[in-house]
């Protein structure tokens, strides 16, 4: 289901609750990026998707988020964007190939998928539905390094044609290798 702002707003402790037992994050974790989430909703270009477990024995019943992605048109003002560019530069990338793909993207900031959920497919519907009729040239994101790519985000985006742009790269901040990947758009 699409979120509107207000929605996403709404459900913001829901959405951050599946982004901290996604990504593993200690609790309290959803404290520190509610402000950021919070933040991106009033970016140009921002939309957000959710995945719900409808309960059929209470149907009045609001239904709980399972799945929650979302993202925003990149600009170079944006840290993410700069962030990018410096590990395209460091890493032997021209300045027009630079320019190409950081010119006109979707930044993919969020998508996760609570542990209870996986495994059926949610995230690529999520993901589909969330690329699907964006504007921009393609789309962008960045996962942590895991070994040999073996987990269930990384077997997502592989199947859904992402490519490296940027591998091993430390954001500044954070120790953990990310990889940085693409793809054009439409899907």
């Amino acid at each position: 289901m699409d979120l509107s702002e207000a929605q996403m707003r709404a459900r913001l402790p829901e959405a951050l609750a599946i982004y901290v037992a996604a990504m593993g994050y200690p609790r309290g974790t959803e404290s520190h990026r509610a402000p950021m989430w919070t933040e991106h909703t009033g970016r140009s270009g921002w939309r957000a998707v959710g995945a719900v477990q409808p309960d059929p024995e209470h149907i009045d019943r609001h239904a709980p988020l399972v799945a929650i992605a979302y993202g925003y048109r990149g600009a170079p003002d944006q840290w993410w964007h700069q962030q990018v560019r410096r590990g395209m530069q460091a890493t032997g990338w021209s300045r027009d190939q630079i320019e190409y793909i950081l010119g006109n993207y979707f930044e993919l900031t969020e998508l996760h998928v609570h542990p209870s959920a996986q495994g059926y497919g949610i995230g690529e519907q999520v993901l589909r539905r969330l690329l699907a009729d964006r504007p921009e040239r393609g789309v962008l994101l960045s996962t942590p390094e895991v070994e040999q790519e073996d987990n269930r985000a990384w077997r997502l985006y592989r199947r859904m044609g992402f490519r490296d742009v940027v591998r091993h790269f430390a954001f500044a901040g954070d120790r953990r290798p990310f990889a940085v990947l693409g793809r054009g758009l439409p899907l």
